[in-house]
C-alpha cells in the first residue's frame, strides 16, 4: 500500500518521524522508523533519515508493504483466558509455554493457540511470528499477557509501554530473607559479556532498568514478594534480585544455589496488569491467579 502527503505550513521543521506519527495514528512510531530504514519511506523521492526535518511542500511517499500470510499453524490449546472483548485479551499463561514461535519452538506456542481462538482477530504489527503479541513473559514465567486483536489496540497499548506507564505487579519467591520491608533496584540491563543467554548489570551499555519491591512474607530461609516494574527489560526481575543476593527460587540461569523442590522453572508469577483500554479509555486492571504449585509451595514453606 502506497500513499502520498504532502508536508503543510502546520509541520514545518517536524522530525519526519514524528510527522509521519501525527498523520499515521494507527502505526507506531517504531514501525515507522524500521520503515524509514528499509527504505519504504522517501522525501522528495530520496531516501531520508528519521531525523529529517520535514519542509512545507516536502512531498512523502510512504509505502507499506502487504503483511505476510503467517505460517503458523493454529492449535486447539486451551487457554486460561482472564478477559476478553473485540479489542484485547487477557491470558494467564501457564508455565513451560513459550509465547511465540522462535527456532526450536514452532508449535505448542501462545500464539499457535491464539490463532486457533481468535481466528483472524490479531494485531498484524509485530509480523508473521508475533501476531497479538505486544508484550512477552518468560517461558517459565507464568502469570497476566496482553494480547491485542486488531493494529490500533496494539499501537495504543504499545505506546503505554513505551512511556511505563502500565502497572505490572509479579510476585516471587527468593532465596534468603529479606531484612527491609520494602526497596527499590536502580540498575541498567544489557546482555552478558561471556553468556549470551543471560542479562546482567551493565552500567556502559545497559538500558535503564528500575524494580520497586516489597515484603509480603519471610519464611526461614526464604522471602515471598511482590515487585512492580518500572521498565521492562529482559530478566528484570530475575537479574535485579540476583544482583542484590536474593535471586529468585527455582532460577537455574540466575540462582546458584541448588533448590530443594522440583520446580521445573523460576517461581515468578506476573499477578497484576493494569492499562487505559483502547477503546473505553478508563483504566482497566486484571489478575491471575498464582499456579497450583506456587500456592502449594507457600503452604509447605509457612
Amino acid at each position: 500500500m502506497s500513499n502520498i502527503y504532502y508536508v503543510d505550513d502546520d509541520f514545518e521543521g517536524v522530525r519526519v518521524d514524528k510527522y509521519l506519527g501525527e498523520i499515521l495514528p494507527d502505526i507506531s512510531r517504531s514501525y515507522i522508523q524500521k520503515l524509514l530504514k528499509s527504505q519504504h519511506i522517501l522525501v522528495n523521492k530520496c531516501v531520508c533519515k528519521a531525523n529529517y526535518k520535514v519542509k512545507t511542500d516536502d512531498i512523502i511517499n510512504v509505502d507499506i508493504p502487504e503483511p505476510l500470510e503467517a505460517n503458523i499453524v493454529a492449535e486447539d490449546i486451551p487457554l486460561d483466558i482472564i478477559y476478553e472483548d473485540d479489542d484485547i485479551l487477557i491470558v494467564n499463561k501457564p508455565k513451560d509455554m513459550v509465547v511465540h514461535p522462535a527456532p526450536g519452538h514452532y508449535t505448542g506456542t501462545l500464539v499457535n493457540a491464539l490463532m486457533y481462538h481468535c481466528r483472524d482477530n490479531l494485531s498484524e504489527i509485530n509480523g508473521v511470528l508475533r501476531p497479538g503479541i505486544v508484550h512477552r513473559i518468560d517461558k517459565d514465567t507464568t502469570g497476566a499477557l496482553i494480547v491485542c486483536k486488531n493494529d490500533y489496540s496494539h499501537n495504543f497499548v504499545a505506546e503505554q509501554l513505551k512511556v511505563h506507564s502500565i502497572t505490572r505487579k509479579y510476585v516471587a519467591i527468593v532465596n534468603g530473607v529479606i531484612s527491609d520491608d520494602e526497596g527499590t533496584i536502580d540498575a541498567p540491563i544489557g546482555r552478558h559479556e561471556v553468556n549470551r543467554k543471560k542479562m546482567s548489570i551493565n552500567y556502559k551499555n545497559g538500558k535503564n532498568a528500575v524494580t520497586h519491591y516489597k515484603v509480603l512474607k519471610r519464611f526461614k530461609k526464604y522471602t515471598y514478594i511482590e515487585c512492580q516494574l518500572e521498565t521492562g527489560r529482559t530478566h528484570q526481575i530475575r537479574v535485579h534480585m540476583s544482583s542484590i543476593n536474593h535471586p529468585i527460587l527455582g532460577d537455574e540461569l540466575y540462582n546458584n544455589n541448588k533448590c530443594p523442590f522440583k520446580l521445573q522453572g523460576q517461581t515468578l508469577h506476573a499477578k497484576t496488569i493494569g492499562f487505559i483500554h483502547p477503546t473505553t479509555k478508563e483504566y482497566v486492571e486484571f489478575e491471575a491467579p498464582l499456579p497450583e504449585y506456587f500456592k502449594h509451595l507457600l503452604e509447605i514453606l509457612d
